[in-house]
């Protein structure tokens, strides 16, 4: 419990429907913790019309369900009850509400079983092993081969590992209890960004620890990829707002592919590995690049912030792409 509460105003648009909803998961999610609050709402609720009809809905089937089976089991208060013999959630009534999976959970529950469930798809599934094994596979090649371009190519590649990890993580194609979800009042940008936190913590320090143990070869130091690689994570949830996860996951990811890989792939004197080297170098090293990620970095995160409601819908990001 927090000790901030629901104005009266906030409760009263809440009670009506008149509250956007964005607003009103919010305070959903902080009636989960606050039985005051709670109270407070659902004695609003009753006093509308859409509580007095619903009140006399749950007495005539009360009145028409069997008793008990259980000592411990006990029925909804009448509708004129106290305010402490309110139930601790407030009833979804207004506007139709969209359904919350917590509604299940009692108050206080194991929050961390819940971050461990909104974060579970971004680390399991093929991503993990892919991100293990290009790690692994870059100081196998430098120390078992001798090829002297694993860093350059490793940090040409730690970038889209992020932005990938966010495309198989988030949407009906990673998780089939996505549209459940998306509904709750933890859904949305909220759910995307837990899932990015848990997709950027394995991939930072895993890719970043792999970088330090290969040979420099002229390319820029391990981290110089680390603020390239978040401004691109967020550019892909700032564009995944348009055209849905994947497909802003494939034009960022793929562009930045692009940007590094084909010139020195087209390289007429037969040292792509230089090439390689000396394109990162131009995109990542110096003050002047880096800050240039950061800027971008900030730009997206604004980007998000401003259109945060546009990842509330469900049709929305990886959803609607499967939907079309």
């Amino acid at each position: 419990m927090t000790g901030w509460h629901a104005p009266g105003d906030l409760v009263v648009r809440y009670a009506d429907g008149s509250l956007p909803e964005t607003d009103a998961w919010s305070l959903e999610k902080h009636l989960e913790t606050c039985a005051g609050c709670a109270a407070r709402v659902s004695r609003a609720i009753r006093e509308t019309a859409a509580g007095t009809v619903l009140s006399e809905v749950r007495e005539a089937v009360l009145d028409a369900a069997p008793a008990p089976r259980s000592a411990h089991a006990r029925p909804w208060p009448a509708a004129g009850a106290a305010p402490g013999a309110a139930p601790a959630r407030a009833p979804r009534v207004a506007g139709a509400r969209r359904w919350s999976s917590r509604a299940a959970l009692p108050v206080g529950g194991p929050r961390l079983a819940r971050a461990l469930w909104a974060a579970g798809p971004a680390v399991r599934g093929a991503w993990l092993p892919a991100v293990l094994l290009v790690a692994a596979g870059a100081v196998a090649l430098a120390y078992g081969t001798g090829f002297d371009g694993a860093r350059p190519l490793l940090l040409a590649v730690a970038p889209v590992a992020p932005v990938a990890g966010v495309a198989l993580s988030y949407g009906v194609h990673a998780d089939p209890l996505h549209e459940i979800a998306a509904a709750t009042p933890s859904g949305g940008l909220r759910l995307l960004l837990t899932r990015t936190a848990a997709v950027l913590a394995v991939s930072l320090p895993l890719l970043t620890l792999a970088g330090l143990l290969l040979p420099a070869s002229g390319a820029p130091g391990a981290a110089a990829w680390l603020l390239p690689g978040l401004a691109l994570t967020l550019a892909t949830l700032a564009l995944a707002g348009y055209v849905g996860c994947r497909a802003a996951a494939a034009v960022t990811g793929g562009g930045w592919l692009c940007a590094v890989l084909l010139p020195a792939l087209a390289a007429s004197d037969g040292a792509p590995a230089t090439r390689l080297a000396e394109q990162l170098a131009r995109c990542l090293d110096g003050a002047p690049a880096q800050g240039c990620w950061a800027g971008a970095a900030a730009l997206c995160a604004a980007l998000l912030a401003v259109r945060r409601t546009v990842y509330d819908r469900l049709e929305g990001l990886g959803a609607r792409g499967e939907k079309r």
